[in-house]
């Protein structure tokens, strides 16, 4: 991937076609979800903490500001991408597709759901965001892995896609300016 500048990567936002793959905010890593016993079970999840709450609605202004306009937004069920993608789009859309399949061993396989929608073209004028989890996107995209709170902006070319951007939560505000 060779990075588009930030007037560049802006202007293709704006003008759409893309996928706006975001790793959830920041989180608590003294939790785990091994206890969870579902999806909405949130005390026994991996949170956001008030530093990735605030990055979230940081992320939002800036969409706003930047009139970036985004069609759908799908979320992986868990409550820290919920959250996320509430915080920044004001809604969410859960959805399996963008997570890794449970009991799939084949790399390949567990994340074709996810390899499919980025793969597909977004018709221009507007945007899809996909807010997730790092381990899915760089088990099709490869390294580097995204921070918390990290976008990739990804084109769909039909059978594969390119990344050709990336924006870190602090990111946002320089577009805006």
């Amino acid at each position: 991937m060779r990075p588009l500048s930030d007037a560049a990567l802006l202007a293709a936002l704006r003008s759409g076609g893309f996928i706006v793959y975001f790793r959830h905010t920041a989180t608590d890593f003294s939790q785990n979800d091994k206890a969870s016993r579902g999806f909405d079970d949130c005390a026994n999840q991996r949170n956001l903490i008030e530093r990735g709450r605030s990055d979230a609605r940081a992320i939002a202004a800036a969409v706003r500001e930047l009139k970036i306009p985004i069609e759908r937004v799908l979320a992986s069920p868990l409550c820290r991408t919920m959250e996320t993608a509430r915080l920044i789009f004001g809604r969410a859309e859960p959805s399996l597709e963008v997570r890794a399949q449970p009991g799939v061993q084949s790399v390949a396989d567990r994340f074709a759901p996810l390899q499919k929608l980025l793969a597909a073209p977004t018709r221009k004028g507007t945007n899809i965001a996909i807010v997730s989890h790092g381990n899915p996107f760089y088990g099709i995209a490869g390294p580097p892995y995204l921070a918390e709170g990290e976008a990739a902006v990804i084109r769909g070319l039909g059978s594969d896609f390119e990344v050709i951007g990336r924006i870190r939560p602090e990111q946002w505000a320089a577009l805006a300016r």
